[in-house]
Protein backbone atom coordinates (compact mmCIF):
# COMPACT_ATOMS: atom_id res chain seq x y z
CA UNK A 1 0.00 0.00 0.00
CA UNK A 2 1.36 3.40 -1.06
CA UNK A 3 0.75 7.02 -0.09
CA UNK A 4 -0.53 9.39 -2.80
CA UNK A 5 -0.63 13.19 -2.73
CA UNK A 6 -3.45 14.80 -4.67
CA UNK A 7 -4.52 18.27 -5.84
CA UNK A 8 -8.19 18.74 -6.77
CA UNK A 9 -11.06 21.22 -6.80
CA UNK A 10 -14.31 20.82 -4.86
CA UNK A 11 -17.82 21.79 -6.02
CA UNK A 12 -17.13 25.41 -5.04
CA UNK A 13 -14.02 25.47 -7.30
CA UNK A 14 -11.71 25.74 -4.28
CA UNK A 15 -8.35 23.96 -4.31
CA UNK A 16 -8.18 20.87 -2.11
CA UNK A 17 -4.93 19.04 -1.31
CA UNK A 18 -4.21 16.02 0.82
CA UNK A 19 -2.76 12.51 1.08
CA UNK A 20 -4.47 9.14 0.69
CA UNK A 21 -3.17 5.64 1.45
CA UNK A 22 -4.28 3.20 -1.27
CA UNK A 23 -3.21 0.10 -3.19
CA UNK A 24 -2.66 1.98 -6.45
CA UNK A 25 -3.33 5.22 -8.32
CA UNK A 26 -6.59 3.90 -9.80
CA UNK A 27 -8.00 3.37 -6.28
CA UNK A 28 -7.09 6.97 -5.38
CA UNK A 29 -8.85 8.33 -8.48
CA UNK A 30 -11.94 6.29 -7.68
CA UNK A 31 -12.00 7.58 -4.08
CA UNK A 32 -11.63 11.20 -5.19
CA UNK A 33 -14.42 10.88 -7.76
CA UNK A 34 -16.73 9.51 -5.06
CA UNK A 35 -16.03 12.66 -3.07
CA UNK A 36 -17.17 14.67 -6.12
CA UNK A 37 -13.77 16.31 -6.57
CA UNK A 38 -12.32 17.49 -9.87
CA UNK A 39 -8.87 15.90 -10.03
CA UNK A 40 -5.93 18.06 -11.06
CA UNK A 41 -3.01 15.80 -10.17
CA UNK A 42 -2.19 12.62 -8.22
CA UNK A 43 1.41 11.70 -7.39
CA UNK A 44 2.83 8.91 -5.27
CA UNK A 45 4.87 10.01 -2.27
CA UNK A 46 8.19 8.18 -2.22
CA UNK A 47 9.46 7.69 1.32
CA UNK A 48 13.17 7.06 1.70
CA UNK A 49 14.05 3.58 2.88
CA UNK A 50 16.12 5.11 5.69
CA UNK A 51 13.20 7.12 7.04
CA UNK A 52 10.80 4.21 6.61
CA UNK A 53 13.01 1.75 8.50
CA UNK A 54 13.52 4.35 11.23
CA UNK A 55 9.79 4.75 11.77
CA UNK A 56 9.16 1.02 11.59
CA UNK A 57 11.71 0.38 14.31
CA UNK A 58 10.04 2.90 16.57
CA UNK A 59 7.13 0.83 17.78
CA UNK A 60 4.38 2.58 19.71
CA UNK A 61 4.29 1.34 23.30
CA UNK A 62 1.10 0.01 24.85
CA UNK A 63 1.29 2.81 27.48
CA UNK A 64 0.85 5.44 24.78
CA UNK A 65 -2.15 3.63 23.26
CA UNK A 66 -3.75 3.46 26.73
CA UNK A 67 -3.26 7.19 27.33
CA UNK A 68 -4.49 8.01 23.81
CA UNK A 69 -7.70 5.96 24.11
CA UNK A 70 -8.43 7.31 27.61
CA UNK A 71 -7.96 10.93 26.54
CA UNK A 72 -9.93 10.47 23.31
CA UNK A 73 -12.77 8.93 25.32
CA UNK A 74 -12.79 11.96 27.63
CA UNK A 75 -12.85 14.37 24.68
CA UNK A 76 -15.66 12.51 22.88
CA UNK A 77 -17.72 12.39 26.08
CA UNK A 78 -17.18 16.15 26.52
CA UNK A 79 -18.59 16.75 23.03
CA UNK A 80 -15.33 17.74 21.35
CA UNK A 81 -15.32 16.81 17.62
CA UNK A 82 -13.07 13.88 16.65
CA UNK A 83 -10.89 16.02 14.35
CA UNK A 84 -10.19 18.57 17.07
CA UNK A 85 -9.51 15.80 19.55
CA UNK A 86 -7.03 14.11 17.22
CA UNK A 87 -5.32 17.45 16.57
CA UNK A 88 -4.85 18.01 20.29
CA UNK A 89 -3.60 14.48 20.94
CA UNK A 90 -1.27 14.59 17.92
CA UNK A 91 0.36 17.78 19.16
CA UNK A 92 0.99 16.45 22.66
CA UNK A 93 2.44 13.03 21.76
CA UNK A 94 6.23 12.83 21.90
CA UNK A 95 6.49 9.70 19.74
CA UNK A 96 7.33 10.75 16.14
CA UNK A 97 5.79 7.70 14.47
CA UNK A 98 2.60 7.85 16.55
CA UNK A 99 2.27 11.55 15.73
CA UNK A 100 2.62 10.72 12.03
CA UNK A 101 -0.04 7.98 12.32
CA UNK A 102 -2.49 10.33 14.05
CA UNK A 103 -1.92 12.92 11.33
CA UNK A 104 -2.80 10.31 8.69
CA UNK A 105 -5.86 9.20 10.68
CA UNK A 106 -7.04 12.81 10.94
CA UNK A 107 -6.59 13.35 7.19
CA UNK A 108 -8.51 10.17 6.37
CA UNK A 109 -11.42 11.21 8.61
CA UNK A 110 -11.42 14.70 7.10
CA UNK A 111 -11.83 13.09 3.69
CA UNK A 112 -14.84 11.03 4.70
CA UNK A 113 -13.40 7.91 6.31
CA UNK A 114 -14.77 6.55 9.58
CA UNK A 115 -12.59 6.47 12.70
CA UNK A 116 -12.39 2.67 12.74
CA UNK A 117 -11.51 2.54 9.00
CA UNK A 118 -8.78 5.13 9.54
CA UNK A 119 -7.38 3.13 12.48
CA UNK A 120 -7.47 -0.12 10.47
CA UNK A 121 -4.87 1.27 8.03
CA UNK A 122 -2.27 1.14 10.83
CA UNK A 123 -2.33 -2.48 12.14
CA UNK A 124 1.08 -2.12 13.80
CA UNK A 125 -0.39 0.53 16.12
CA UNK A 126 -4.10 -0.34 16.37
CA UNK A 127 -4.72 -4.10 16.50
CA UNK A 128 -7.93 -5.82 15.25
CA UNK A 129 -9.43 -5.78 18.76
CA UNK A 130 -9.04 -2.00 19.02
CA UNK A 131 -10.39 -1.38 15.51
CA UNK A 132 -13.43 -3.65 15.87
CA UNK A 133 -14.41 -2.21 19.24
CA UNK A 134 -14.18 1.34 17.86
CA UNK A 135 -16.33 0.21 14.91
CA UNK A 136 -18.99 -1.12 17.30
CA UNK A 137 -18.82 2.10 19.34
CA UNK A 138 -19.36 4.20 16.19
CA UNK A 139 -22.27 2.05 15.03
CA UNK A 140 -23.99 2.03 18.42
CA UNK A 141 -23.31 5.69 19.23
CA UNK A 142 -21.38 4.74 22.38
CA UNK A 143 -17.86 5.58 21.21
CA UNK A 144 -16.74 7.23 24.45
CA UNK A 145 -17.87 4.25 26.54
CA UNK A 146 -16.14 1.79 24.20
CA UNK A 147 -12.89 3.81 24.17
CA UNK A 148 -12.98 3.90 27.96
CA UNK A 149 -13.51 0.13 28.02
CA UNK A 150 -10.60 -0.38 25.61
CA UNK A 151 -8.25 1.67 27.79
CA UNK A 152 -9.35 -0.27 30.88
CA UNK A 153 -8.72 -3.56 29.08
CA UNK A 154 -5.30 -2.43 27.83
CA UNK A 155 -4.29 -1.21 31.30
CA UNK A 156 -5.11 -4.56 32.90
CA UNK A 157 -3.42 -6.51 30.09
CA UNK A 158 -0.31 -4.33 30.39
CA UNK A 159 -0.25 -4.84 34.14
CA UNK A 160 -0.39 -8.61 33.62
CA UNK A 161 2.48 -8.51 31.11
CA UNK A 162 4.60 -6.47 33.52
CA UNK A 163 4.05 -9.02 36.28
CA UNK A 164 5.31 -11.81 34.04
CA UNK A 165 8.32 -9.74 32.92
CA UNK A 166 9.20 -8.99 36.54
CA UNK A 167 9.13 -12.73 37.26
CA UNK A 168 11.45 -13.42 34.30
CA UNK A 169 13.89 -10.50 34.47
CA UNK A 170 15.24 -11.12 37.99
CA UNK A 171 16.36 -14.73 37.48
CA UNK A 172 17.62 -13.89 33.98
CA UNK A 173 19.85 -11.11 35.34
CA UNK A 174 21.16 -13.24 38.23
CA UNK A 175 21.88 -16.24 35.96
CA UNK A 176 23.63 -13.99 33.41
CA UNK A 177 25.83 -12.43 36.10
CA UNK A 178 26.62 -15.89 37.51
CA UNK A 179 27.64 -17.16 34.05
CA UNK A 180 29.84 -14.11 33.40
CA UNK A 181 31.60 -14.47 36.77
CA UNK A 182 32.13 -18.20 36.22
CA UNK A 183 33.52 -17.69 32.70
CA UNK A 184 35.91 -14.94 33.91
CA UNK A 185 37.18 -17.26 36.67
CA UNK A 186 37.68 -20.14 34.24
CA UNK A 187 39.31 -18.08 31.47
CA UNK A 188 41.41 -15.63 33.52
CA UNK A 189 42.00 -16.94 37.06
CA UNK A 190 42.29 -20.73 36.61
CA UNK A 191 45.04 -20.54 33.91
CA UNK A 192 47.19 -18.50 36.33
CA UNK A 193 46.96 -21.24 38.97
CA UNK A 194 47.50 -23.91 36.27
CA UNK A 195 50.84 -22.27 35.37
CA UNK A 196 51.93 -22.34 39.00
CA UNK A 197 50.94 -26.00 39.40
CA UNK A 198 52.93 -26.99 36.29
CA UNK A 199 56.10 -26.01 38.13
CA UNK A 200 55.30 -28.46 40.97
CA UNK A 201 55.91 -31.43 38.65
CA UNK A 202 53.38 -33.51 40.60
CA UNK A 203 50.09 -35.19 39.82
CA UNK A 204 47.20 -32.91 40.57
CA UNK A 205 44.00 -33.97 42.40
CA UNK A 206 41.20 -35.15 40.10
CA UNK A 207 39.04 -32.09 40.89
CA UNK A 208 41.84 -29.69 40.05
CA UNK A 209 42.74 -31.51 36.82
CA UNK A 210 39.06 -31.50 35.76
CA UNK A 211 38.82 -27.77 36.42
CA UNK A 212 41.99 -27.06 34.41
CA UNK A 213 40.73 -29.19 31.51
CA UNK A 214 37.43 -27.26 31.47
CA UNK A 215 39.34 -23.99 31.60
CA UNK A 216 41.57 -25.00 28.66
CA UNK A 217 38.59 -26.01 26.52
CA UNK A 218 36.70 -22.82 27.34
CA UNK A 219 39.78 -20.63 26.78
CA UNK A 220 40.42 -22.03 23.31
CA UNK A 221 36.82 -22.44 22.17
CA UNK A 222 34.99 -19.57 23.90
CA UNK A 223 34.36 -17.71 20.64
CA UNK A 224 32.99 -20.90 19.08
CA UNK A 225 30.67 -21.41 22.06
CA UNK A 226 29.38 -17.82 21.75
CA UNK A 227 28.94 -18.26 17.98
CA UNK A 228 27.03 -21.51 18.57
CA UNK A 229 24.71 -19.78 21.06
CA UNK A 230 24.06 -16.89 18.63
CA UNK A 231 23.38 -19.39 15.82
CA UNK A 232 21.02 -21.35 18.08
CA UNK A 233 19.03 -18.20 18.94
CA UNK A 234 18.89 -17.23 15.25
CA UNK A 235 17.68 -20.70 14.22
CA UNK A 236 15.04 -20.71 16.95
CA UNK A 237 13.71 -17.37 15.68
CA UNK A 238 13.59 -18.70 12.12
CA UNK A 239 11.90 -21.87 13.34
CA UNK A 240 9.31 -19.85 15.27
CA UNK A 241 8.30 -18.11 12.05
CA UNK A 242 7.18 -21.46 10.58
CA UNK A 243 3.78 -22.87 11.53
CA UNK A 244 5.08 -26.22 12.81
CA UNK A 245 7.98 -24.61 14.63
CA UNK A 246 5.77 -22.05 16.35
CA UNK A 247 3.32 -24.78 17.41
CA UNK A 248 6.12 -26.92 18.86
CA UNK A 249 7.76 -24.01 20.72
CA UNK A 250 4.46 -22.68 22.10
CA UNK A 251 3.52 -26.19 23.21
CA UNK A 252 6.88 -26.51 24.99
CA UNK A 253 6.40 -23.08 26.65
CA UNK A 254 3.09 -24.18 28.18
CA UNK A 255 4.72 -27.39 29.49
CA UNK A 256 7.95 -25.85 30.79
CA UNK A 257 8.85 -26.74 34.37
CA UNK A 258 8.23 -23.89 36.84
CA UNK A 259 7.40 -21.23 34.20
CA UNK A 260 4.94 -23.27 32.10
CA UNK A 261 2.09 -23.00 34.59
CA UNK A 262 2.61 -19.24 34.85
CA UNK A 263 2.36 -18.82 31.07
CA UNK A 264 -0.77 -20.99 31.01
CA UNK A 265 -2.46 -18.80 33.62
CA UNK A 266 -1.51 -15.65 31.70
CA UNK A 267 -2.95 -17.15 28.48
CA UNK A 268 -6.24 -18.09 30.17
CA UNK A 269 -6.57 -14.67 31.80
CA UNK A 270 -5.89 -12.89 28.50
CA UNK A 271 -8.34 -15.11 26.59
CA UNK A 272 -11.09 -14.56 29.14
CA UNK A 273 -10.63 -10.80 29.46
CA UNK A 274 -10.37 -10.21 25.70
CA UNK A 275 -13.47 -12.27 24.88
CA UNK A 276 -15.42 -10.68 27.74
CA UNK A 277 -14.50 -7.16 26.60
CA UNK A 278 -15.50 -7.88 22.98
CA UNK A 279 -18.84 -9.47 23.92
CA UNK A 280 -19.63 -6.60 26.31
CA UNK A 281 -18.94 -4.14 23.50
CA UNK A 282 -21.41 -5.89 21.19
CA UNK A 283 -18.96 -7.54 18.77
CA UNK A 284 -20.54 -10.72 17.24
CA UNK A 285 -19.34 -13.95 18.84
CA UNK A 286 -17.65 -15.42 15.74
CA UNK A 287 -15.86 -12.16 15.02
CA UNK A 288 -14.88 -11.93 18.70
CA UNK A 289 -13.39 -15.44 18.63
CA UNK A 290 -11.48 -14.60 15.46
CA UNK A 291 -9.96 -11.52 17.13
CA UNK A 292 -9.18 -13.46 20.33
CA UNK A 293 -7.38 -16.11 18.28
CA UNK A 294 -5.25 -13.55 16.45
CA UNK A 295 -4.30 -11.73 19.66
CA UNK A 296 -3.76 -14.82 21.86
CA UNK A 297 0.02 -14.86 21.30
CA UNK A 298 0.16 -18.66 21.52
CA UNK A 299 -0.34 -21.03 18.57
CA UNK A 300 -1.67 -23.86 20.78
CA UNK A 301 -4.37 -21.58 22.17
CA UNK A 302 -5.09 -20.25 18.67
CA UNK A 303 -5.86 -23.78 17.42
CA UNK A 304 -8.17 -24.40 20.37
CA UNK A 305 -10.03 -21.14 19.59
CA UNK A 306 -10.36 -22.28 15.94
CA UNK A 307 -12.11 -25.41 17.22
CA UNK A 308 -14.37 -23.22 19.35
CA UNK A 309 -15.28 -21.12 16.28
CA UNK A 310 -16.17 -24.24 14.30
CA UNK A 311 -18.27 -25.49 17.22
CA UNK A 312 -20.19 -22.20 17.51
CA UNK A 313 -20.65 -22.01 13.73
CA UNK A 314 -22.30 -25.44 13.83
CA UNK A 315 -24.64 -24.37 16.62
CA UNK A 316 -22.81 -26.02 19.51
CA UNK A 317 -21.52 -24.46 22.73
CA UNK A 318 -18.25 -22.72 23.50
CA UNK A 319 -17.45 -25.06 26.35
CA UNK A 320 -17.44 -28.36 24.39
CA UNK A 321 -14.14 -27.88 22.47
CA UNK A 322 -12.56 -26.19 25.50
CA UNK A 323 -13.27 -29.29 27.57
CA UNK A 324 -11.57 -31.48 24.93
CA UNK A 325 -8.41 -29.33 25.01
CA UNK A 326 -5.77 -29.77 27.68
CA UNK A 327 -5.12 -26.03 27.97
CA UNK A 328 -8.19 -24.97 29.96
CA UNK A 329 -8.76 -26.41 33.46
CA UNK A 330 -12.18 -27.96 34.36
CA UNK A 331 -13.08 -24.96 36.55
CA UNK A 332 -12.78 -22.59 33.57
CA UNK A 333 -14.78 -24.76 31.17
CA UNK A 334 -17.56 -25.28 33.75
CA UNK A 335 -17.83 -21.56 34.46
CA UNK A 336 -18.01 -20.84 30.70
CA UNK A 337 -20.70 -23.53 30.29
CA UNK A 338 -22.72 -21.99 33.14
CA UNK A 339 -22.28 -18.52 31.66
CA UNK A 340 -23.61 -19.71 28.30
CA UNK A 341 -26.66 -21.34 29.84
CA UNK A 342 -27.46 -18.36 32.07
CA UNK A 343 -26.87 -15.76 29.33
CA UNK A 344 -24.13 -14.07 31.37
CA UNK A 345 -21.07 -15.33 29.53
CA UNK A 346 -19.21 -12.00 29.60
CA UNK A 347 -19.59 -11.75 33.40
CA UNK A 348 -18.30 -15.28 33.90
CA UNK A 349 -15.35 -14.62 31.61
CA UNK A 350 -14.51 -11.46 33.55
CA UNK A 351 -14.60 -13.40 36.84
CA UNK A 352 -12.27 -16.02 35.33
CA UNK A 353 -9.87 -13.26 34.20
CA UNK A 354 -9.86 -11.63 37.64
CA UNK A 355 -9.33 -15.00 39.33
CA UNK A 356 -6.36 -15.84 37.11
CA UNK A 357 -4.91 -12.34 37.55
CA UNK A 358 -4.74 -13.15 41.28
CA UNK A 359 -3.27 -16.56 40.43
CA UNK A 360 -0.56 -14.88 38.36
CA UNK A 361 0.24 -12.56 41.30
CA UNK A 362 0.61 -15.58 43.59
CA UNK A 363 2.65 -17.50 41.00
CA UNK A 364 5.05 -14.56 40.49
CA UNK A 365 5.61 -14.22 44.25
CA UNK A 366 6.08 -17.98 44.55
CA UNK A 367 8.58 -18.10 41.68
CA UNK A 368 10.58 -15.23 43.15
CA UNK A 369 10.76 -16.93 46.56
CA UNK A 370 11.78 -20.28 44.99
CA UNK A 371 14.19 -19.11 42.30
CA UNK A 372 16.25 -16.74 44.47
CA UNK A 373 17.58 -19.37 46.94
CA UNK A 374 17.84 -21.92 44.11
CA UNK A 375 20.11 -19.65 42.03
CA UNK A 376 22.17 -18.66 45.07
CA UNK A 377 22.58 -22.36 45.94
CA UNK A 378 23.69 -23.33 42.41
CA UNK A 379 26.05 -20.35 42.24
CA UNK A 380 27.51 -21.29 45.64
CA UNK A 381 28.14 -24.87 44.48
CA UNK A 382 29.86 -23.74 41.26
CA UNK A 383 32.06 -21.10 42.93
CA UNK A 384 32.77 -23.47 45.84
CA UNK A 385 33.88 -26.20 43.43
CA UNK A 386 36.24 -23.79 41.66
CA UNK A 387 37.76 -22.48 44.92
CA UNK A 388 38.22 -25.96 46.44
CA UNK A 389 39.69 -27.36 43.21
CA UNK A 390 42.16 -24.45 42.96
CA UNK A 391 43.42 -24.68 46.53
CA UNK A 392 43.53 -28.46 46.96
CA UNK A 393 47.13 -28.80 45.58
CA UNK A 394 48.32 -25.97 47.85
CA UNK A 395 46.70 -27.61 50.90
CA UNK A 396 48.26 -31.00 50.02
CA UNK A 397 51.73 -29.39 49.71
CA UNK A 398 51.30 -27.62 53.06
CA UNK A 399 50.35 -30.95 54.65
CA UNK A 400 53.50 -32.65 53.27
CA UNK A 401 55.70 -29.77 54.46
CA UNK A 402 54.25 -29.85 57.97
Amino acid sequence: MGTFKYVAKDESARNVTGKISAENKAAVLDTLRKRKLTIISVTEVKESSLGKSFFQRKKVKADEIVIFSRQLATMVEAGIPILQGLDALKDQTSHPYFSKVLTTVRDDIQHGSSLSAAFSKHPTVFDPLFVNMVKVGETGGVLSAVLDRISGYLEKTLKLVRKVKSAMIYPAVVVSMALIITVVLLVKVVPTFAGIYDSFDKDLPAMTQLLINISNVLKHYLLYVIAALVAFVFLMKRLYKTDKGRLAIDHFILRMPIFGELFRKVAISRFSRTLSTLIQSGVPILESLDIVGKTSGNRVLELVIDEVKNSVREGESLATPLIKSTVFPPMVTRMIAIGEKSGQLEKMLLKIAEFYDDQVDAAVEGLTSIIEPLIIGVLGIVIGFIVIALFMPILSIMTVIS
